[in-house]
C-alpha cells in the first residue's frame, strides 16, 4: 500500500509475546519490585478524615487500597458495605493521625449515612480503634507528605555502600539517577568521573543510609580501586563535607525498613564450595571461604590453581547470598561445573580435589534452603540487568530453572553475552513493561521490525480489516507514551488486581481456567495492568471470541478511557477488537466492577479487593441460569453487525462464503443483544448472514417455548433465590427406569437445582461426569439447553464419553416434553 510504511519504532511487549509464543514472568515472582511500589500506607490502617458534608467535622476511616498518592477509604461503621468508598489524594485531602482530632480540639463526628448504626459514638471508637494501627504522621504531614517513599532517593541524595570486592569497609555513594528503585550510584569525590558507577537497587542489604557504618564498627574508607586518585588530606576533607551535608543530603532511615535481613553464617575459613562470580554470573565453579570476618560476613574466591594469575575474583558474601551452593550441586541438579583454571583435565571430581586440595567442603547446614515456589517456568520473558554491562536491560527468556535458580538467555544486548545465572530473587530482574512504565530504555531484540499505522490499512501477518477508529487507538497510544496522565510522580498507578477464584463466573467464563489464573496482576501502569487482566479473562473463556465480543468497545458511545486492541484465538481463527480500558487508579474499581457485570459473572470476581472468606454479594448459591434475574442485561435489540458498516472485531483467517451449521448455544439467558454488538462470525461471510444470530434466535425461541409450556400447565416455578435449600431435591423414587429405558420424571427438570441435576448423573452410568456439572454450575434449564457439540467444546470432553452423556440428557428431555411441557 503507498500510504503504508515498516520501520524500526518502539518495542511492543505484546507483539513480541505474541510473534514467540511465549508468556510474561507473572509480577508477584518480583518481591523487590512490589516493595518499592509501597507507598507507607497499608490496607487496614486507620486515619481521621474530614466528613465530606460537614467539613468542620471529621471521622474516622480505614485505608482499602493504596495507589501510590490516592488512598481508598472506608469511613468505620460501614463494616462490608463498599457503596460509600471513596478515593482520596494524600496531597490535597485533610487527612490526619488518629489522636489528631483529640490534640486540635476538632470534632469527631458520626457521618449522617451511618447515624443510626452507631448509637453510642464513645462506645464504638473506644472499640474499632483498640489494638488499631494509625497511618504514620510523618506521611501526613510535612515536606513528606504524598510523596512516594521511593521519591525521596533524589538524585543528590547520599548513601553508604559496603565494598564487597575487598573488605567490609564502606564510602560514600551519591545518587547520579533513580529508575523506579534502581540507582546510579558515583562514589563521593569523584566529580563527573563516571568509570567507577555502580547500579543497585535501593533494597541491596550492602546499601545503608548514611550513618550505618559508625554505628555498627565499620571505617568509612574509599575503594582500593579510587584511593589512589586523590590524596588522603583530600579524602578527610571530603569526608568532614559530607558530615556538615548530612542532615540536608540524607535519605529517611525508614525506607530501609523493607531491606533482606542479614543471618548469622557458620562458615569457616578453608571451606570450600560451589560459586558463582556475581560479576560474571555465567558458570558454576568451585571456591573456598577465603576469611571469615564476623558472624555475619565472609569473602570467597573462585579458585584459580595457575601458578601465575593476573587476578583474584573475590567478593564478600553473608548467609543469604545467591549464588553459593553446596559441593555436588550441580552433579545432582545435572549442571556442568566449571573446573578451575589450570585443574589437569576436564573431568572434574570433587572427592579428588578435596584430597588433593587437604580441604572439607562446607556443610549442607552452611547453606539456606532452596524453593521451588516461585511462578517462573521455562520460556517465560522478562527483563534483565546485563551483567557485563549493568547500563543496559534487555529482554531476557528463562532457558532453564533449578531450585531457586534460572539461566536467562539476554537479547538484544550491544554484545553478544552467555546465559546468566540469576536467583529467583535477585533485584537485578524485572517484570515485562518495568523499563516502560519507569522511563527506561529498553534494549530491543535485533530485527525488531512492526508495522506503523497510517491513514489507511496496513498488512500485517494476519489478515484484517483496520476500521478508521482503530487508526484513532494508533494515535492514543502514541498520546499515551508520552502522558504523565497513567502514572503518579512516573511510578505505578494500578493498585493489585486480584481474582477471586470463588467468586461466581458467570456463563461465559470457565470456573477451572478461572481457579488455574494467578491470585492477582499489577502493581502498574492502569492500562497495561487492565489489559494483562482482560486477556486473562478472555483466554479464561469457554468460547474466547465471545467474551472479547462482549468486552468490545461500543463505537457509539462516549470514549471516556483508553482504546487498547485485544485478541482472542478460537477454533483456529484469530479475533481482535478494540477494548476501552481506564487510565487513572480511582476509577479501577468501578471499571473491574461493570466488567463484570458485563461479563455476567460476580461483581467481585476480579477488582482491587481481595475476597477472604464470604463474598459479599453472595454469590456462591448462583448458577449459569440464574444469575441473569440479578446482573443480567435486558438490551431490547436484536445482534447484528451496525448499519452499513464493519466492526472493530475483526477475523484473522478468511473461510468460503458459506453459513454456518446452526447449533444451540450452552446458555440461554443472553437473549438479546444491542445492534450495535459486533458478529464475530469469520471474515468472507456474507453481511448480515445471521449464523450467530441464528443461534442465539435458537436458544431464544428454545427458551420461549419453554416458558409458554410453563404457562400453559399454570405450574408455579420456584422463584429465584440465594439458596437452593427451599427446593426440593428429586427423592431416588422420583426417576423410575423401565425396560424401555424410558424415563420418568415426578418433578420437572425446568425446576432442578445444581445439585438436583448432580443426583440424577450420580444415578446414571455417567456418574463420574457429575463433578463437572457440579463444577460449572449446570441447573436443570441448562442441562436441558446442552447438545452433543456443546457438551464437546465446554467439557472438554472425548466424542465416546460425550456421546453416552448425551443419551441420558435426550432421555431427560423426551421425558419433559411427554411429561410437562403438553
Amino acid at each position: 500500500d503507498a500510504g503504508s510504511s515498516v520501520e524500526e519504532v518502539e518495542f511492543n511487549w505484546d507483539e513480541y509475546l505474541e510473534d514467540t509464543g511465549s508468556t510474561a514472568a507473572p509480577h508477584g515472582s518480583f518481591k523487590h519490585v512490589d516493595t518499592s511500589l509501597q507507598n507507607g500506607f497499608a490496607p487496614g490502617m486507620k486515619l481521621e478524615v474530614a466528613v465530606k458534608s460537614d467539613q468542620n467535622t471529621y471521622w474516622v476511616a480505614t485505608i482499602i487500597t493504596t495507589c501510590g498518592q490516592l488512598l481508598l477509604l472506608r469511613y468505620d461503621g460501614y463494616g462490608e458495605d463498599r457503596k460509600a468508598d471513596f478515593w482520596c489524594d494524600i496531597l490535597t485531602a485533610d487527612l490526619h493521625p488518629i489522636g489528631w482530632c483529640q490534640q486540635n480540639k476538632k470534632i469527631l463526628k458520626v457521618p449522617e449515612g451511618i447515624k443510626d448504626k452507631i448509637p453510642d459514638q464513645e462506645e464504638f471508637l473506644q472499640r474499632v480503634l483498640k489494638g488499631a494501627c494509625s497511618a504514620p504522621a510523618n506521611l501526613l504531614e510535612g515536606l513528606h507528605r504524598g510523596k512516594n517513599p521511593l521519591d525521596l532517593i533524589a538524585p543528590g541524595s547520599r548513601l553508604e555502600l559496603q565494598n564487597i570486592r575487598d573488605s567490609l569497609e564502606a564510602w560514600i555513594v551519591i545518587v547520579v539517577e533513580n529508575v523506579g528503585g534502581r540507582l546510579k550510584l558515583r562514589y563521593e569525590g569523584l566529580e563527573d568521573l563516571d568509570k567507577f558507577d555502580q547500579w543497585l537497587f535501593y533494597l541491596d542489604p550492602f546499601l545503608h543510609q548514611v550513618g550505618w557504618a559508625a554505628q555498627h564498627g565499620y571505617s568509612l574508607q574509599p575503594p582500593l580501586a579510587i584511593r589512589s586518585l586523590r590524596s588522603e588530606a583530600d579524602w578527610q576533607e571530603i569526608l568532614k563535607k559530607v558530615k556538615e551535608e548530612e542532615e540536608e543530603s540524607s535519605v529517611p532511615t525508614d525506607l530501609f525498613k523493607d531491606k533482606p535481613v542479614i543471618g548469622v553464617h557458620s562458615f569457616s575459613e578453608g571451606m570450600k564450595l560451589e560459586a558463582v562470580d556475581p560479576m560474571a554470573p555465567f558458570v558454576i565453579s568451585p571456591a573456598t571461604v577465603l576469611k571469615v570476618y564476623n558472624d555475619k560476613y565472609f569473602m570467597i574466591e573462585i579458585d584459580d590453581l595457575r601458578a601465575e594469575r593476573a587476578s583474584s575474583q573475590r567478593y564478600v558474601c553473608h548467609v543469604n547470598s545467591a549464588g553459593i551452593f553446596p559441593v555436588q550441586w550441580s552433579l545432582k541438579n545435572g549442571l556442568h561445573l566449571s573446573p578451575p583454571p589450570g585443574y589437569p583435565g576436564q573431568d572434574f571430581d570433587w572427592a579428588d580435589y578435596l584430597k588433593q586440595c587437604g580441604a572439607e567442603a562446607a556443610p549442607q547446614s552452611c547453606f539456606p534452603l532452596l524453593s521451588s515456589d516461585h511462578g517462573f517456568k521455562e520460556n517465560m520473558k522478562l527483563e534483565a540487568v546485563n551483567p557485563v554491562d549493568p547500563e543496559e536491560v534487555c529482554i531476557a527468556t528463562v532457558t532453564k530453572l533449578r531450585d531457586s535458580y534460572l539461566w536467562l538467555q539476554l537479547e538484544g544486548s550491544k554484545k553478544p553475552v552467555p546465559e546468566c545465572i540469576v536467583s529467583v530473587e535477585s533485584m537485578n530482574i524485572f517484570p515485562v513493561g518495568w523499563c516502560e512504565t519507569n522511563g527506561y530504555q529498553l534494549r530491543p531484540p535485533r530485527k525488531a521490525i512492526v508495522n506503523k499505522q497510517k491513514k489507511i490499512a496496513v498488512v500485517q501477518p494476519e489478515k484484517q480489516i483496520l476500521s478508521s477508529r482503530t487508526v484513532h487507538d494508533g494515535l492514543k497510544n502514541q498520546e499515551l507514551n508520552s502522558s504523565d496522565s497513567v502514572v503518579i510522580n512516573g511510578k505505578y498507578c494500578c493498585p493489585k488486581i486480584y481474582f477471586n477464584h470463588r467468586c461466581f463466573s458467570g456463563p461465559y467464563l470457565n470456573k477451572g481456567r478461572i481457579a488455574e489464573l494467578p491470585q492477582s496482576v499489577g502493581p502498574g501502569n492502569c492500562v497495561l495492568v487492565l489489559k494483562e487482566v482482560l486477556t486473562l479473562l478472555i483466554n479464561a473463556a469457554y468460547k474466547p471470541s465471545r467474551v472479547l465480543r462482549e468486552l468490545q468497545l461500543d463505537e457509539e458511545a462516549a470514549w471516556h478511557g483508553h482504546g487498547e486492541t485485544l485478541k482472542a484465538k478460537y477454533k483456529g481463527k484469530s479475533y481482535r477488537a478494540t477494548v476501552e480500558v481506564v487510565r487513572t487508579a480511582d476509577r479501577v474499581a468501578d471499571f473491574c466492577r461493570k466488567t463484570c457485570i458485563k461479563l455476567e459473572c460476580c461483581p467481585n470476581l476480579f477488582g482491587p479487593q481481595m475476597v477472604l472468606d464470604k463474598c459479599s454479594e453472595n454469590c456462591s448459591v448462583l448458577t449459569k441460569t440464574k444469575y441473569t434475574h440479578y446482573y443480567g442485561k435486558r438490551k431490547n435489540k436484536r445482534i447484528g453487525r451496525p448499519p452499513g458498516g464493519h466492526s472493530n472485531l475483526e477475523v484473522a483467517m478468511k473461510k468460503p462464503n458459506k453459513r454456518r451449521k446452526r447449533r444451540k448455544h450452552f446458555f440461554v439467558h443472553k437473549k438479546k443483544r444491542s445492534s450495535t454488538s459486533v458478529d464475530n462470525t469469520p471474515a468472507g461471510s456474507p453481511q448480515g448472514s445471521g449464523a450467530e444470530e441464528e443461534d442465539d434466535q435458537d436458544e431464544s425461541e428454545l427458551s420461549h417455548s419453554l416458558a409458554q409450556d410453563r404457562d400453559k400447565r399454570k405450574r408455579k416455578l420456584r422463584t429465584f433465590s440465594f439458596s437452593d435449600d427451599e427446593n426440593k431435591p428429586p427423592s431416588p423414587k422420583d426417576i423410575k427406569m423401565e425396560v424401555a429405558e424410558k424415563l420418568q420424571l415426578d418433578s420437572n427438570p425446568l425446576e432442578w437445582s445444581v445439585a438436583d441435576v448432580v443426583r440424577f448423573l450420580k444415578s446414571t452410568d455417567c456418574a463420574p461426569l457429575a463433578r463437572i456439572f457440579l463444577d460449572q454450575e449446570i441447573d436443570g434449564q441448562a442441562l436441558l439447553l446442552l447438545t452433543l457439540p456443546t457438551v464437546q467444546e465446554c467439557m472438554d470432553l472425548k466424542l465416546g464419553p460425550a456421546i453416552k452423556l448425551c443419551h441420558h440428557i435426550e432421555r431427560v428431555k423426551l421425558a419433559f416434553y411427554q411429561q410437562f411441557a403438553n
